[in-house]
């Protein structure tokens, strides 16, 4: 094996040598024959010897001497195929990480635009590549110029060679933060956008679209400047909007109500599904929208810009009502677009509810529940699967949280699935198929994150009642959010709900006197492990526990807490259990609880 690995890499090097001799030839026809077979051997190659790096590299700067010049079309679709390629190589990125080579790849992607009109980013950033330094500006004129002359058409009209560059540039960007900081300064970004307004134009084909909106993707994620400049200065969420909007063939039949065009009288579950390059597209441009958002649900919103997430939210949910071709595809779809519905503004979120209630749609009070509860169906398959839960659940569940603490009617509907009035009082919360009975479980999750969000959902869905979260969730799982909460001595949390109106079940009314409110159900009586003592043997077991407490504390082998008076744990001093050591029996003062345990949703 090691005998044909060394052959095959000797024959490599031979033939690369052979190549690099052809291109340095000069001739078209020769260099068109050497790259044709190069690239058809390397086609799938994604990972490169060290052996001929430097060769590789003096074949890229062969290139590029090639791209600076007038090509048959043959050729110069060779030329980018071998950058392509080239360019995968992430440790011999130098020949096309350069102002110049950057700014020629630009130009046969159509990407190119005049920088030297905005001179606030014609200077590279630190990082800038060795030989093109200096005055900024130059090297754009200078690098321009060579590109201009060498083809004086700014639009290349040949999609193959547009793809070709523009996968070379998103692999350079993928690869090297030199390239990131060169696309930056060249403001590629403009000349992307500048075709992504074109999107109701038939003239560009899928694979143009689609790498567009990907190079897209990779400049956001990777340049906190650039992302900003599509949010604020190219009008980011309204062209995006708009692209996905004709990616999807939408129509809209009323405000704030989408249908797709020639199927608007069909239910959104009897739709045929998106077809494998409409969903392509889509998922990027909701991933691009996720880097743009990012922060949006942390700030406050104006008028203008509520509007454009009020429409895009109704996007949105017209994807999360759609089918993709199979049902691993159809999830991940609907896992971007729940990601994006979580950074629209929380008020933004009402359009989830808009479209009129039709026949086969889900109805409570009068409101169209499909898109909520489509969400709620998505949020149990992911904690079905149990698979990085922090990662894949908690998107959808945050989403419904702040849905139902600002959305009365979400509250009320998702209680109703999730809640529903209690009537078994017999096994624990956490034990059964049920959704609570799984929601439950997850508020003693070993991830921090995961414990405190499945809590935070059911808490809301309790309008934070302290004793209706008990209630359906037993003292003990609850105790992690009431102490973080302040709140272990009962009473309700800030937020705003309506009145609460009686709602036990009979079932629930018989046990409730027995049930255990550490467990949440009804347990069998224990013997008590006290019957026949007298109150002097009682006192002195007492003090034997608090004695055994005390020395554990002392060894720092655990740290004993108490319940303040504001509803929150505190540490006992050694002079607290020096009260409680003289004092076993009296009881700390309850406050009185004047709340009702009633259960309105």
């Amino acid at each position: 094996m090691q005998a044909e690995a060394a052959a095959s890499l000797i024959t490599t090097k031979m033939d690369l040598n052979a190549i690099i001799e052809q291109m340095e030839t000069g001739d078209q026809d020769s260099a068109l024959a050497a790259l044709q077979s190069y690239n058809k051997e390397m086609n799938q190659c994604f990972t490169f010897s060290n052996e001929d790096e430097r060769d590789r590299e003096h074949l890229g700067e062969l290139v590029l001497g090639f791209l600076n010049r007038d090509l048959q079309p043959s050729c110069l679709l060779a030329c980018l195929e071998t950058v392509r390629i080239l360019s995968r190589d992430k440790h011999r990125l130098d020949p096309f990480i350069t102002r110049s080579a950057m700014l020629t790849l630009a130009h046969y992607a159509g990407i190119v635009v005049d920088i030297t009109a905005t001179p606030a980013h014609s200077h590279l950033v630190e990082g800038q590549v060795e030989g093109e330094g200096g005055n900024g500006e130059e090297a754009a004129e200078e690098s321009s110029k060579m590109v201009k002359e060498s083809s004086p058409h700014s639009e290349n009209s040949d999609q193959e060679v547009i793809v070709e560059a523009l996968k070379s540039i998103c692999n350079i960007l993928l690869h090297n933060e030199t390239g990131q900081v060169v696309a930056a300064d060249l403001q590629l970004i403009k000349g992307v956008a500048e075709r992504l307004k074109q999107c109701h134009d038939p003239t560009w084909n899928h694979e143009v679209r689609f790498f567009d909106l990907r190079l897209t993707f990779l400049l956001t994620a990777l340049r906190v400047d650039v992302r900003a400049q599509l949010a604020q200065e190219l009008h980011g969420i309204s062209l995006l909007g708009n692209q996905l909007d004709a990616t999807l063939d939408l129509c809209w039949p009323d405000t704030l109500e989408t249908a797709r065009a020639g199927f608007e009288s069909i239910p959104p579950e009897e739709l045929p599904p998106l077809s494998r390059e409409q969903t392509e597209r889509a998922m990027e441009i909701l991933k691009i929208l996720f880097n743009v958002t990012f922060d949006t649900s942390r700030r406050k919103v104006d008028e203008e810009e509520a509007a454009e997430y009020r429409h895009l939210g109704a996007i949105l949910r017209h994807c999360l009502l759609s089918h993709a071709d199979g049902e691993e595809r159809t999830e991940e779809f609907h896992s971007h677009t729940v990601n994006l519905l979580g950074n629209l503004p929380l008020p933004c979120l009402d359009v989830l509810l808009m479209p009129k209630v039709q026949q086969g749609s889900i109805e409570y009070m009068g409101v169209n529940m499909d898109a909520v509860n489509m969400l709620l169906e998505f949020m149990e398959r992911k904690l079905d699967r149990g698979h990085k839960l922090k990662e894949t659940l908690l998107p959808s569940l945050n989403l419904l949280t702040e849905s139902a603490r600002i959305h009365r009617e979400t509250r009320k509907f998702l209680r109703s699935k999730v809640l529903p009035p209690l009537r078994d009082v017999k096994n624990r919360p956490e034990v059964g198929n049920a959704l609570r009975n799984k929601i439950v479980r997850l508020m003693t999750h070993i991830d921090t994150d995961v414990k405190d969000h499945a809590a935070e959902f059911l808490f809301v869905l309790c309008k934070e009642n302290v004793s209706r979260f008990i209630k359906y969730t037993g003292y003990g799982n609850a105790a992690g959010l009431l102490a973080a909460r302040g709140l272990l001595r009962g009473g309700r949390d800030s937020g705003i709900y309506s009145e609460d109106e009686d709602s036990e079940t009979e079932e629930y009314k018989e046990a409730k006197a027995h049930i255990n409110p550490i467990t949440g159900v009804v347990e069998e009586e224990q013997p008590n492990p006290m019957e026949g003592m007298t109150e002097e043997q009682k006192e002195l077991e007492a003090m034997k526990l608090v004695s055994m407490f005390d020395r554990l504390s002392r060894c720092n082998v655990i740290q004993p807490m108490q319940l303040g008076m504001d509803g929150k744990m505190r540490e006992m001093t050694p002079d607290d259990l020096h009260k409680v050591s003289h004092n076993p029996l009296v009881q700390p003062e309850e406050p009185t609880n004047s709340e009702s345990e009633d259960d309105a949703q």
